[in-house]
């Protein structure tokens, strides 16, 4: 009788302590959304790290709360960019050119684009048809390795097969958040595409510059 009293209780104090769990975690995110969404409206900076934190582990369910919610679709990526941006700002620009590498979509490549594809990524032939070429042409002098990926998978490469200290990603909302949590110790920072989809994509040249480092006044 005493074991199973005991045994019952257990599942019962179990049970219980998963429901207040999942309570808590449901207001936390609503926490976080809600956080978010101010700090994206209003330029407001409200427990930096621990939000980072909580988007690396619980990127998925936020992402799918928020929608649930009536959030905008790209909330909980902005709200990652622009923590990581900041929070990484100072160490970044810390870092000469030459231990830094860029790494852009392979979707800012015009149609008719004879770039190969090698181990580490697309091979551009600065034909400066887009703005890779042209982003090339100005960093690569500074010191910086340039990589064109057409896929999650060549990130890793990147990070197995190169040595670097910082990193700076070009993409989409999404594929710019991931990217970054992927080199999250290499302070990276993130530069969205003015014009997103699956072809012909567009970066601002200037804000890209400004963030290498040159300033460059053009925009593609």
């Amino acid at each position: 009788m005493i074991k199973m009293f005991t045994i019952s209780h257990f599942f019962q104090y179990f049970g219980q302590g998963i429901i207040i769990l999942l309570v808590v975690l449901f207001v936390l995110f609503i926490s976080v959304l809600i956080l978010g969404r101010a700090l994206v409206k209003k330029d407001i900076l409200i427990f930096p790290s621990l939000i980072i934190f909580i988007i690396d582990v619980f990127y998925s369910p936020l992402k799918s709360l928020g929608k649930r919610l009536g959030f905008d679709d790209t909330l909980v990526d902005q709200v990652g960019i622009i923590l990581r941006n900041r929070a990484n700002k100072k160490k970044f620009d810390s870092v000469p050119p030459e231990k830094k590498i860029i790494v852009l979509p392979h979707c800012l490549r015009v149609a008719d684009c004879e770039a190969t594809l090698k181990e580490s990524g697309i091979k551009c032939t600065k034909c400066n048809k887009c703005a890779i070429g042209i982003i090339k042409g100005k960093a690569e002098p500074m010191g910086y390795k340039v990589f064109i990926v057409p896929g999650s998978s060549f990130v890793k490469k990147i990070i197995q097969k190169h040595k670097f200290e910082a990193v700076i990603g070009v993409a989409c909302y999404e594929d710019l958040n991931l990217t970054m949590m992927a080199f999250a110790d290499y302070h990276p920072q993130g530069v969205l595409l003015s014009r997103s989809g699956c072809f012909e994509t567009k970066v601002d040249l200037k804000t890209l510059f400004e963030t290498i480092g040159c300033g460059k006044e053009e925009k593609e």
